[in-house]
């Protein structure tokens, strides 16, 4: 009865196994397809040494895996079998088996007693730029051989130009991860930037705006009075514009209360804003006073308009009773905006003291 051969000894881990396990991962090159760069330095090892197969080797939690290799189809190995997990445990040595079969590391690895029944093995550490030892460029023969000086030599030179490959890879992987974080980082700060910008445009719209009817406030018709003086006078456009006034409004506060006096205000101001759309531009000015502005409208016909602007809030549902009173002015070019407005202001008055319900034309 043949005594039973005592299984292979499993290689230790390195003392940095988790620091190196770490390396290895972040050069993003295990199982990757296969690259003529990795390939031709396998290539030329096995060229130079004269050992028939030859590898990159990596060697990750549990298992080998070859990056390149020649003279043999596996792709990867158990990592308890693999000779190069032993070459990484001294990252600044060459590993060196003649004869495996006298090793008593390697006598009873399943690669030498059957598989690739190799018998000699060189192997160089592959190293990164902070001396983790992620692999190992290595060669290896089905017979036992020595490795002379000058292919010592050579294929440490190989090794290096491997360690560079793998740097490199590292590097690419590290900046192009810095660019698609840049990408990311820069199209989330476009769209805060953008939610920003209409978060602002929002808030000045507000500032510019009446909370209760909705209309432009008077900061907003401040403005939009400006502007369209600008282009009236750019132009020579007529440009002409208009106070209200709710005649017995105070009446509707002290009888019904203040709450029933805002729901006067709401429809008026809907009733204003529907038929001002297209002409110009209506906004409640300050309590039960509202203004307009009625670009490209002469005296003539701003005074037409507001007469049925006059009949339109006289019929308001809910606005028990409530009437308007109108002035309208036309803008006379050189005159401040002011001058305009307190001009219809006058003539709202001027239609208030005259009966109510009614528009008066400014001189």
């Amino acid at each position: 009865m043949q005594p039973a051969t005592a299984p292979a000894p499993r290689p230790p881990r390195p003392g940095n196994e988790a620091e190196r396990l770490a390396a290895l991962r972040a050069t993003r090159l295990l199982d990757t397809p296969r690259e003529q760069a990795f390939d031709d330095l396998v290539a030329l090892a096995s060229a130079i040494t004269g050992a028939p197969m030859a590898a990159v080797s990596l060697i990750d939690a549990e298992r080998q895996w070859f990056k390149a290799r020649t003279g043999f189809d596996a792709c990867e190995t158990p990592r308890d079998a693999a000779f190069c997990a032993h070459t990484i445990l001294e990252p600044q040595r060459m590993l060196v088996v003649e004869d495996a079969t006298r090793d008593p590391r390697f006598a009873a690895n399943p690669l030498v007693t059957g598989g690739l029944h190799i018998r000699f093995y060189a192997g160089v550490p592959l190293l990164d730029a902070e001396g983790h030892a992620l692999g190992s460029l290595c060669v290896f023969d089905s017979r036992p051989r020595v490795l002379g000086e000058e292919g010592a030599e050579a294929l440490r030179a190989l090794a290096r130009q491997a360690g560079f490959l793998i740097e490199l890879r590292r590097t690419t992987e590290a900046l192009n991860l810095y660019v698609r974080e840049c990408a990311w980082y820069e199209q989330q700060l476009l769209h805060y930037s953008q939610l920003l910008e209409a978060q602002n445009a929002d808030l000045a719209e507000q500032t510019r705006t009446d909370p209760l009817t909705g209309l432009r406030n008077r900061r907003g018709y401040g403005e939009a009075l400006r502007a369209a003086v600008e282009r009236a006078g750019r132009e020579g456009t007529p440009l002409s514009l208009a106070g209200l006034d709710l005649d017995h409004f105070k009446s509707i506060n002290d009888t019904y209360g203040h709450a029933a006096g805002d729901r006067v205000l709401v429809q008026v101001g809907h009733a204003l804003g529907e038929r001002m759309q297209g002409v110009g531009v209506a906004a409640r000015y300050g309590g039960e006073e509202f203004a307009l502005l009625l670009p490209g409208l002469d005296l003539g016909q701003a005074r037409a308009h507001c007469e049925s602007l006059v009949r339109a809030v006289a019929v308001v549902e809910g606005g028990g009773g409530v009437t308007a009173s109108i002035g309208v002015a036309q803008w006379r070019p050189g005159e401040e905006p002011g001058q305009a407005v307190a001009r219809a202001d006058a003539a709202m008055y001027r239609a208030k003291v005259g009966g109510r319900a009614r528009v008066e034309v400014a001189d």
